[in-house]
This record gives structure tokens, sequence and C-alpha cells, in this order.
């Protein structure tokens, strides 16, 4: 999960090498940390969050495949 995120992020932003993703596990699910650049949180988020819900809905649905839920949070 962890770098399917990491990959989708990447291909967004002007400055990949400073996107950085940490996952938090628990029991049944995982929380997904995305931090990017300053600049570039726009482009993670996009229009009306949009890019943001994009993305969680392809982890949603990879997560579904393993049996577990996962979250993602977008930090600044």
């Amino acid at each position: 999960m962890k770098e399917l995120i990491k990959y989708i992020a990447q291909s967004l932003v002007d400055h990949p090498e400073l996107v950085v993703v940490s996952e938090i596990e628990g029991e049944q699910t995982s929380v997904i940390e995305l931090k990017v650049a300053k600049e570039d949180l726009g482009k993670v988020i996009g229009k009306q969050g949009r890019t943001a819900r994009a993305m969680r809905t392809i982890l949603s649905a990879a997560s579904t495949k393993i049996r577990k839920r996962a979250v993602l949070e977008i930090l600044e």
C-alpha cells in the first residue's frame, strides 16, 4: 500500500525526491501518511480535493483486496 501511494504521489509532484510516505499498522486498519513539499501540496490535493479523493478510492480498492482497511492522511 505504501509503495502504491508513493508511486502515485511522485508522479503528480514537481519534487518527487521530497515525497515521504509512512505507514502505521494496526490490527485491522493501516494509516498511511503522505508528506510532500509545501508547493506540491495543492497538486496532491487537487481542485476541491478530487485528486486526494481519487487516491483514497484506489487505496480503498487495493486494501479491500487484501482484506484490510487503509486510511490516507495528507500531512503539511
